[in-house]
């Protein structure tokens, strides 16, 4: 409006008069308003999605099938992988590495935040089978390794469901849906460190979807080729992307111990009780 009003201030009074601004104004808003048209009106150029591999749902230029086993694992768990929204549309995925290394039927993901027998019949009878163990930490968790000792070899085929989004999703996920509390809750009690080094963790225990289920099946299946066979995509993964510019995620609890954690400090207190709590308890579970 400034600009406007110096214009009309500066012409000659036969210019300057209102109606003559108005319409001036008038005129150039009519301009903008048809140059704008003219640009909505140009079609829209769709990027070219590069070439997928089918198999392993890469792009075709950083495959990784080389790092895939050439025949699916015989493994005769189940999985259930309930996969956060959110992770759908995430770059560097592991669920699609591990269902690549799994015969078709045994790794199922299903996607959602809410889930319930009326509109999930099939995941709701899975719940409600004695033979399904939920992996998710707690207090009320037993030891996966304890468990399967106690059993005979091949006598019980399990199904095993793993909800796969951050911390804090997974998380809500669990305490929301009644269905989840319905199997035996489950947890891995082995010292790992993640290999998945190209995303941030909150503690050094913490582990990636593929991670989890690596550990679970060597674990049920009695066999630890299956934890280093479906960890290899996932380190020929992380190290490709180190090598072309990305940096090492340290986790929360690494970075707060040693002085170099950068963020803000959180001020809700819950939050600062959480991150002293990555600092000094070693049985760090999502609460």
């Amino acid at each position: 409006m400034d600009n406007v009003s110096s214009v009309c201030s500066s012409v000659s009074p036969a210019e300057n008069d209102p109606e003559t601004c108005d319409s001036s104004s008038s005129t150039e808003e009519d301009g903008l308003v048809d140059a704008f048209g003219d640009l909505a009106a140009l079609p829209v150029e769709v990027g070219e999605r590069r070439p997928t591999c089918l198999r392993c749902r890469r792009p075709q230029k950083v495959c990784l099938c080389p790092f895939l086993p050439s025949q699916p694992l015989e493994v005769s768990t189940c999985l259930y992988i309930v996969q956060h929204p959110a992770e759908e549309s995430r770059v560097l995925r592991t669920v699609p590495l591990l269902a690549a290394c799994l015969p078709q039927g045994k790794c199922n993901v299903i996607v959602g935040r809410r889930f319930n027998e009326e509109k999930h019949p099939e995941l709701a009878a899975v719940c409600r089978d004695s033979k399904t163990l939920i992996l998710y930490p707690g207090l009320q968790s037993q030891n996966l390794e304890e468990l399967v000792q106690n059993q005979e070899v091949g006598a019980v085929k399990h199904n095993v469901i793993i909800i796969d989004g951050t911390w804090s999703q997974a998380k809500n996920m669990f305490l929301k849906n009644s269905l989840f509390h319905l199997p035996k809750q489950v947890q891995l009690n082995r010292t790992l460190s993640s290999q998945y080094v190209i995303r941030t963790q909150p503690s050094n225990i913490c582990l990636s979807t593929l991670e989890c289920a690596a550990v679970a099946l060597s674990i049920l299946e009695r066999n630890d080729d299956i934890q280093e066979v479906l960890l290899r995509p996932l380190k020929a993964l992380c190290s490709f992307q180190l090598q072309h510019g990305a940096q090492v995620h340290h986790s929360k609890e690494h970075l707060l111990k040693n002085g170099m954690y950068d963020k803000p400090m959180p001020k809700n207190k819950r939050k600062i009780k959480r991150m002293e709590k990555l600092v000094t308890d070693r049985n760090i579970f999502p609460r």
